[in-house]
């Protein structure tokens, strides 16, 4: 069996640099002067040792918790919890641990964030949800933040974004280039950023193409899949014509479907039907959901990496993720 070999400690630096650990601990935690010749030398015997320090012990030396709050919109979303298997994924062998809470609600939100509290969490991941921007600004200057899925002012830097106004043009795009002019928009929540950028993108592919918004072609939902199956009752009930949905999100596309499908619409040959999120059921519904793809583990994977950075003192680069069209069978020419 092979040996696993031992990570270097400080005292592994002090021996080979010629100083007490205690120096060691003055240079790699800045926290006092060193002298320039002993601090040269602890440096040189970092870089030989290829030393890594301990995210673990650094926070414990400072009073920080390993623990890791993330507090999400909605733990039981399918969307929010491919995010949380990116998060988890990612922290395996980090020392860190994550303590998950959702609030769905501002009620629960603040609920949630007061267990997290509780549980003495020394740094937090913030996805969607609804807590106030100026809450999660007086909570990272008591502890390092990164925010998933919303931009705050001030904050900038410890966003991940993902192109949702680009995604809602490449939507829009795709129906109106398969000759669909009616495109009938199911969108988010009325105030949710991914809400309001994706139906943004909506309507700058049509101002491309010479197309006005047709308010009545547009019907608020929540992102639940039930609010996809009223927005299609409320669009044929109120006699609005439409070849094609652009959805919100996928899971108020397999609303949408169901009430087609109960008007005796078929998908795609009498209505197209687009989504945005490309869950994994996607792929099985039938006929196979067209959606915008975003890349929902590598996110909260790179939430993690941008967290690691912020306890180690490193300056922060955020990715901001592209979107991608994936054309399946919910889709087709349009010749009205």
């Amino acid at each position: 069996m092979r040996e696993l070999k031992r990570q270097c400690t400080i005292h592994d630096i002090a021996r080979r640099a010629g100083v007490s650990p205690s120096t060691v601990s003055r240079v790699l935690n800045q926290t006092s002067p060193v002298r320039p010749e002993k601090r040269r030398s602890v440096i040189e015997a970092v870089e030989a040792l290829k030393y890594r320090p301990s995210i673990v012990a650094q926070g414990l030396a400072r009073g920080r918790s390993p623990a890791v709050g993330v507090l999400v919109q909605d733990i039981s979303s399918p969307f929010y919890s491919r995010i949380l298997l990116g998060i988890e994924g990612r922290l395996v062998g980090t020392g860190l641990y994550p303590i998950f809470a959702s609030g769905v609600e501002k009620r629960q939100t603040a609920q949630a964030l007061q267990l997290l509290n509780d549980n003495r969490v020394g740094s937090m991941i913030v996805v969607g949800g609804r807590m106030f921007d100026a809450d999660i600004i007086r909570m990272s200057a008591r502890m390092p933040v990164v925010v998933v899925g919303r931009a705050i002012a001030g904050m900038e830097e410890r966003c991940l974004r993902v192109e949702n106004i680009e995604g809602g043009c490449r939507a829009t795009r795709h129906l109106l280039d398969l000759g669909h002019r009616r495109i009938a928009h199911l969108t988010g929540v009325h105030n949710h950023p991914d809400a309001i950028d994706r139906r943004e993108g909506y309507a700058r592919a049509l101002s491309e193409r010479g197309i006005d918004v047709d308010p009545a072609l547009i019907v608020t939902g929540d992102f639940e899949e039930i609010s996809g199956l009223r927005g299609v009752e409320a669009l044929v009930s109120d006699g609005v014509g439409f070849s094609a949905i652009f959805a919100g999100n996928d899971q108020m596309a397999y609303g949408a479907q169901l009430a087609l499908h109960r008007h005796g619409l078929r998908v795609p040959q009498d209505v197209s039907l687009v989504g945005f999120d490309d869950l994994p059921h996607s792929t099985f519904t039938v006929p196979a959901l067209t959606t915008i793809r975003q890349p929902t583990i590598a996110i909260g994977a790179a939430a993690v990496d941008a967290l690691i950075g912020l306890l180690q003192g490193q300056p922060l680069c955020l990715p901001v993720f592209p979107t991608e069209l994936v054309v399946r069978d919910s889709t087709a020419p349009f010749f009205g």
